[in-house]
């Protein structure tokens, strides 16, 4: 799909994100393509500069928040999440962290305190209205020089395939007890990502192959520092570096 073709997709096709931050947590703790992004994601942060201000944008559980503010504990952190039900579990997994701020602006409207040296988006862009100009906003956050830590989503979710890679890998760690018992607790999860199928196929979220996405990110005016394919082939990775 093209960045500019949302306008004209038919946009009642949404999943409900409230309904899926209930258990999002629950399914990521196990599954290990999840848990492999969250190191990543650690290990960038310890071999960088330290950042003074950091924004998660679209950070939902604040799960990657939660990262910045431990490696980073001088640093201010700001997540950005316009989704009540996502903010809300954020703020009760986060309340000791002293260095994070909430806003439950969308990335459009928010109105950034100062210019960031790191920006993080993970798996939010895909599902943002204007990819051409959500791009730029990220970089309207950014001093030159400051980097963007981009994840997105950009194949057809296949929910058959991922329910049988999680349910294998928890049977392999709970027993086939357990993960029936998790995939039950977690059956909303499923719902929600047929929902983001569904909007995919509808034209409603951003797919989008690797050599597309470098395309966009370099026409809002980032240079790509790294790219590689990541979450079992579906998403993208790429490290950018904002340009004067």
């Amino acid at each position: 799909m093209k960045v500019d073709q949302f306008e004209t997709a038919d946009l009642s096709v949404r999943p409900d994100w409230s309904a899926y931050a209930t258990a999002y947590d629950l399914l990521s703790e196990h599954n290990p393509e999840y848990q492999a992004l969250l190191q990543g994601f650690e290990v960038f942060l310890t071999a960088i500069e330290m950042p003074q201000l950091i924004y998660d944008i679209g950070g939902g559980t604040g799960n990657y928040t939660e990262i910045a503010a431990r490696v980073c504990p001088n640093s201010e952190v700001s997540l950005v999440e316009p989704d009540g039900g996502m903010i809300a579990s954020a703020r009760s997994k986060l309340a000791a962290f002293r260095n994070i701020k909430y806003d439950s602006s969308t990335l459009e409207d928010f109105d950034a305190p100062g210019t960031a040296d790191l920006v993080i988006c993970i798996h939010s862009l895909y599902a943002m209205p204007g990819q051409e100009q959500r791009l730029g906003d990220l970089r309207r956050l950014l001093r030159p020089g400051g980097l963007l830590y981009l994840i997105d989503l950009g194949r057809y979710m296949n929910v058959t395939d991922w329910r049988s890679y999680l349910f294998s890998n928890l049977k392999k760690e709970l027993g086939l007890a357990g993960a029936l018992r998790v995939f039950w607790q977690g059956r909303e999860i499923a719902k929600q990502n047929n929902a983001i199928l569904k909007a995919q196929k509808k034209g409603v979220y951003w797919t989008h192959t690797e050599a597309e996405i470098a395309l966009a990110v370099a026409a809002a005016g980032f240079e790509i520092l790294r790219q590689e394919t990541v979450y079992r082939g579906y998403s993208d990775l790429l490290i950018c570096r904002a340009t004067p």
